[in-house]
Parts: structure tokens; C-alpha cells; sequence
């Protein structure tokens, strides 16, 4: 039984079905009285209200049933859209056809105006339709979403008011379209109140929970957030994310501005359409706002020339090429010694620049004879040496292939590129060759001093090192590993509570690389460029954001461990070592490593019996030998 007093279930619908259906029969009857009135005014002869009562009364209770049967009484005010309009010129048509023929049986239509029938079908078309929209103008404040012919697209918040959401809102007024933009939050609260498009900006990015509700009261819940502005720092994108998976809402982004094509009108378009639209990665929550570049001095460097990448199929080395045939070289030469990775990188530029002449070749740089004769053979302007093995344990277990890899590999090419007058050579460095603890760090740091000593022998040449540290997503990075960890469910392994490490996207590093290379902040002898990395990031804080980006809660969902530092693994890099202060260059986001000159005569030798140790599989040897050429070495075991 209901309780006394209180409603009995299903009562509060059934009464406001019963309101609207008054409200429809009422307009009927008014529409019919409003018709026959206007027409007989028309004639000059008004009548009396409510003369013709009989006809009112059929009218009205046609209309009901009719009505009924085309579901008037079911739609939602709230949600008045298109649909209902057409339902109710639907309704309006087949009453006003059924009343004729039943009136004229009944009466032969005596007294009721022939022509009446083209006013009463506009008349009662109003006085339906009228009242549904203006109860959702009061509710919703704007019409807009009356006339959106898609309702299944997803309804999304978008994020930013600037020239990235006018192309998107721009590129979603189209058919077909995915996405339903309901309102825009934007960080400067100077544009709130706005509109782009005709979409108003209703809130800054502290709103948004705010403006979710409001929106969620209006029927025009967004499923998601959709990111469409550089300008956000990562620390803001980061709570952002945060706060769309408290409210129950995917956040993605747009690709940037560059990343958009022109198409054949000239207009601004997504390539592939709103596929472009992918979820926040952890590349967006870790990375710097985009630098300033200077793209004159890299096109200077790159355009018209011939350049080589060994390589060309690792992480950076594939990068590179992207960004240097973007840059329009005259040709472009890929090396690489892992057939598979050549393959692939090759196809890439086969596909995304048909019309770039270039040579794909597999080489091992240990080797000098043949590094020799492919630079003989190609006489490049630029070499970017990129090969190299950078797996930290893996370079413990394996000293002699580290070494004849990153140190031999970089001396034949140093001094191939010597030779042949190479213009410049550029050697991509890593941040663990600072201080070293491990072989793979000790032997990078080797490497650049075989750049300095190669800029004595051979002047012409310009050698140029930029160092810098972990890039996200990179092969043998924590990111897939992380990834993988993640989709089995855990657990998630860290190797200590308080590492830290500098973090820096594959695309800002290439960026940068290229314009250290252009730089001519330093000429002459040899010169280490760092690239500033911000600040250094807690492995377990990149572990917690990327369980987050899956959907799931730390140590509730997924677990994470620590599994303690591995042989050759610091706590913390460094970028810059006391002996190498930082200067500032000319560009932002780019430092030069003011290293101490070298005995070029007393290192040589001692290089040459490194490598010759390498090659017998001495590891005792050379690891004396080692810490004879970098005395800051120091091994650190597990």
C-alpha cells in the first residue's frame, strides 16, 4: 500500500502527461475558435466567440485522439527538438484531415469556412510548437540545441576558445560530424560569456565541474572533454584529467595547429576527420608548452642538402628523419644495421615523402671501412650519428658490445666525416653520460670525447653533441614497459620510491636536436649542447599517471612494487657535472656544457687500446681502460 501522504508510484509522470495532453486539447480548441474568428473577420461579418460550438468541441476531442496516437503527449519539453516540431506539424495534419470529412457528415461543413483550413493548420502549429520552445529557451537560454538535426552525436565540453576550437567547431558543423559541441571552458576568464560559433564559452577551467551540472540540468550532459588549445600547462592538463574522471568524462585533444593539413578549399581540415581526436597521453602530462623555434636557421641547416642518420630506424634516429624530410634536404640517407627497423622507417618515407630522393642502407658503424665508403660514396652535408646501444642493464651484462657500438661506431664515423669534409656532424648524447655509473653512461662519455678529439684533427669540420635524457615511449623506455604492466593488470615495477628522471618527448628532443645543430652560439672546437629537461620527474609519479590515463586507481586497482635500483642505474641524473658549468645560447630551451679542453694525443692511444680490449672480449680490460679515459666513473652495482 502507498503510505498516507505520499504520492503513489509513477503518479508525478502520469500527471504531467495529463497536463500536456490539457494543454494540447486546449490549444486545439483555441486554434479552432482563433480560425473561425480571424475568418469571418476577414468577411466583415464577426461573430460571437464560441458560436460555432460544435465544431470546437470535434475539433478538440479529434485532436486528442489524434494527437495520442502520434505520441504528442510522450515528448520531454526540456528536450524540445526538431523531432518534435515535426511530430507535432504530423499531428496537426492528420487532425485537421480527420475533422474534415467527420464535420462535413455531421453538418456539411455549414457555417465553417472552407478556406478556414489554411489558417487553422498554422495557427494550431504555433500554439503547440510555441509554447515547447519557449519552455526550452527559459531552461537551456538559447535554441541552438533545437535545431541539431544529429542527436546521436556525442556531446563533448570543449576546452579553449582560440583558433584550434573555431577549426574544430568549424570541422563539426559538417554532416556527418562525431561530436556535439554543448559549451566551451576556457583559462582566460576574459572570453567567458562568449561565443565561437555560436557555442558559448560558460566557464574558465576551475567551472568545469559547474558547468558540467549545468549542462547535465539542461539534458546537454557531455560524455567528454576535449582538449583544443596548446596553452595548457601540464600541471593544469594533468588536474584536468583528473577531474573529468571524477565527473565521469573522458578527456582527449585535438592535435596542434601544425598538425593540420590544408585541404583542396583551402580551409583548415582534420586528416581523417575527427579520428585526429585521441585520448590525454602521458606525453601531455609530463611534457614543457612548446618552444619558440627558430625555423629559418633549421631549414638553412637542412634545406637543399644532402643528410645522412645512422640509426635512422631507432626511436630518435626515425624522428629525425621525419622532421628533417619535412625540411625539404636534397636527399636523404638512412643507415641502419637491424634490417627490420630500416624496413619500416624506409616504407614511412616512402609513404609520407614519395618525392624525396633517398637511399636506405644497412650498415654497421663498427665498421670503418664501410662507414667510410658509404660517406665517400653519398658526400653528405650533414651526418646525424644517432646509432648507438643505450639499454642500461643490458650494457652492464655487455661492455665489449657497448663499447665497440657507442665508442667505435661514433670514433669511425667522426673520423670518416673528417676525411671526407663532412660540413657537420652531429652526435645525439644522453644525460647519463654525466658522472657515469653505468657502461652504457661511461661509454657515451667516450663518445663525445672522440667528437672532440675528431674537431682537433679535422678543423673543417664542425662536431656538434647534444645530450639529453629519457625520451617517453622510446624503445626500452619505462613507458611500454609501464603500458604492459597496466594491460596485465599489474603489478606495476619501479625500482625505487624516490628515482627521479628527466623526461622529454621524442618529437621536443628531434625539435631540439635540430635546432642545437643550426646554433652557432659556439664555433670551433667541439661542443656539448644539453637540453634543458625542466625538472626531473619521480618514476612513481609517471607509473600513478599512466595507471590513471588507463581508468584505474593506484595500489587500489593496479599495485606497484619496487624492485630496488638495477646494476648501473643512478637515483638521480644530472645533466651538467661541476666541471661543466651551463652557459646560456641564443635559444630557448637549449645549453651548452662549457666541458674542459682534452689531451686529444693522451686520450687516442688509450681510446684505440679500448677498443682493441672491446674486441678480444676483455671486460677487465676494459673496464680499467674505462676508468683510465673517465675518471668520474664510477660503476654502482645492484
Amino acid at each position: 500500500m502507498t503510505p498516507p501522504g505520499t504520492m503513489p508510484s509513477g503518479w508525478l509522470p502520469a500527471r504531467r502527461i495529463l497536463v500536456v495532453a490539457f494543454h494540447d486539447v486546449f490549444m486545439a480548441a483555441l486554434a479552432f475558435e482563433i480560425t473561425v474568428w480571424l475568418r469571418y473577420l476577414t468577411y466583415g461579418s464577426p461573430q460571437e466567440v464560441f458560436f460555432l460550438w460544435e465544431g470546437t468541441l470535434l475539433f478538440a476531442a479529434i485532436a486528442a485522439v489524434t494527437f495520442w496516437w502520434n505520441g504528442l503527449y510522450r515528448g520531454i519539453w526540456h528536450y524540445a527538438s526538431l523531432s518534435d516540431l515535426w511530430a507535432i506539424a504530423r499531428a496537426v495534419t492528420f487532425a485537421i484531415l480527420a475533422f474534415l470529412p467527420i464535420m462535413f457528415a455531421l453538418t456539411r461543413l455549414d457555417a465553417f469556412p472552407r478556406s478556414g483550413v489554411f489558417i487553422l493548420w498554422p495557427v494550431l502549429f504555433v500554439l503547440l510548437g510555441g509554447p515547447r520552445l519557449l519552455y526550452r529557451l527559459l531552461k537551456d537560454r538559447n535554441l541552438n540545441a533545437v535545431f541539431e538535426r544529429n542527436d546521436q552525436r556525442v556531446p563533448v565540453l570543449l576546452v579553449g576558445a582560440g583558433d584550434l576550437a573555431e577549426t574544430f567547431l568549424r570541422e563539426m558543423s559538417r554532416p556527418r560530424s562525431a561530436y556535439r559541441v554543448v559549451g566551451i571552458v576556457d583559462d582566460k576568464p576574459g572570453r567567458v560569456g562568449r561565443d565561437i560559433r555560436g557555442i558559448r564559452v560558460l566557464g574558465t577551467l576551475s567551472d568545469v565541474p559547474s558547468v558540467a551540472d549545468a549542462l547535465t540540468k539542461r539534458g546537454r550532459r557531455p560524455q567528454r572533454i576535449i582538449v583544443a588549445t596548446d596553452r595548457l600547462d601540464p600541471a593544469v592538463l594533468s588536474a584536468l584529467v583528473d577531474r573529468g574522471r571524477e565527473l565521469g568524462m573522458a578527456v582527449a585533444r585535438l592535435p596542434r595547429l601544425t598538425e593540420f593539413a590544408e585541404d583542396n578549399a583551402g580551409r583548415v581540415a582534420f586528416h581523417g576527420g575527427s579520428a585526429q581526436i585521441r585520448p590525454v597521453a602521458v606525453e601531455d602530462l609530463l611534457g614543457r608548452p612548446q618552444r619558440v623555434l627558430d625555423r629559418a636557421a633549421m631549414q638553412a641547416l637542412i634545406g637543399g642538402r644532402t643528410v645522412l642518420v645512422t640509426g635512422a630506424g631507432g626511436t630518435i634516429g626515425s624522428e629525425l628523419c621525419r622532421q628533417i624530410a619535412a625540411l625539404a634536404p636534397r636527399r636523404l640517407v638512412l643507415v641502419d644495421h637491424g634490417e627490420y627497423a630500416l624496413y619500416l622507417i624506409d616504407l614511412e618515407m616512402a609513404e609520407g615523402f614519395s618525392n624525396l630522393p633517398r637511399r636506405s642502407v644497412l650498415a654497421d658503424v663498427r665498421d670503418p671501412l664501410r662507414v667510410s665508403a658509404i660517406l665517400a660514396e653519398e658526400r653528405p652535408d650533414v651526418v646525424f650519428h644517432a646509432a648507438a646501444y643505450k639499454h642500461v642493464p643490458l650494457s652492464e651484462a655487455n661492455p665489449e658490445e657497448a663499447v665497440l657500438t657507442n665508442v667505435r661506431g661514433t670514433q669511425a664515423v667522426a673520423e670518416a666525416c673528417g676525411r671526407q669534409g663532412i660540413t657537420t656532424m652531429v652526435l645525439v648524447s644522453t644525460d647519463k653520460a654525466v658522472d657515469p655509473t653505468s657502461i652504457m653512461g661511461v661509454s657515451k662519455r667516450v663518445a663525445e670525447l672522440c667528437c672532440q678529439i675528431a674537431s682537433t684533427a679535422f678543423p673543417k669540420t664542425r662536431f656538434v653533441t647534444v645530450r639529453f635524457g629519457n625520451v617517453l615511449g622510446s624503445t626500452g623506455s619505462v613507458v611500454p614497459l609501464f603500458q604492459r604492466q597496466i594491460a596485465a593488470g599489474g603489478p606495476v615495477t619501479v625500482t625505487h620510491p624516490e628515482a627521479t628522471r628527466y623526461f622529454m618527448t621524442t618529437r621536443e628532443a628531434v625539435e631540439l636536436i635540430l635546432q642545437a645543430s643550426a646554433s652557432h652560439d659556439a664555433n670551433g672546437a667541439a661542443r656539448v649542447y644539453v637540453l634543458d629537461m625542466g625538472e626531473p620527474i619521480k618514476i612513481v609519479d609517471l607509473a600513478r599517471q599512466m595507471i590513471h590515463l588507463a581508468g584505474l586507481r593506484p595500489e587500489r586497482d593496479i599495485v606497484i612494487t619496487y624492485s630496488g635500483l638495477r646494476p648501473g642505474e643512478k637515483l638521480h641524473e644530472r645533466l651538467f657535472s661541476e666541471r661543466e658549468p651551463p652557459v646560456k645560447t641564443s635559444h630557448d630551451g637549449i645549453l651548452l656544457a662549457a666541458a674542459p679542453a682534452v689531451d686529444a694525443g693522451k686520450l687516442v692511444g688509450t681510446i684505440d687500446r679500448l677498443i682493441e680490449a672491446a674486441r678480444h672480449h676483455d671486460a677487465a680490460a676494459t673496464l680499467v681502460l674505462l676508468r683510465e679515459i673517465v675518471p668520474e666513473y664510477r660503476a654502482r652495482d645492484a
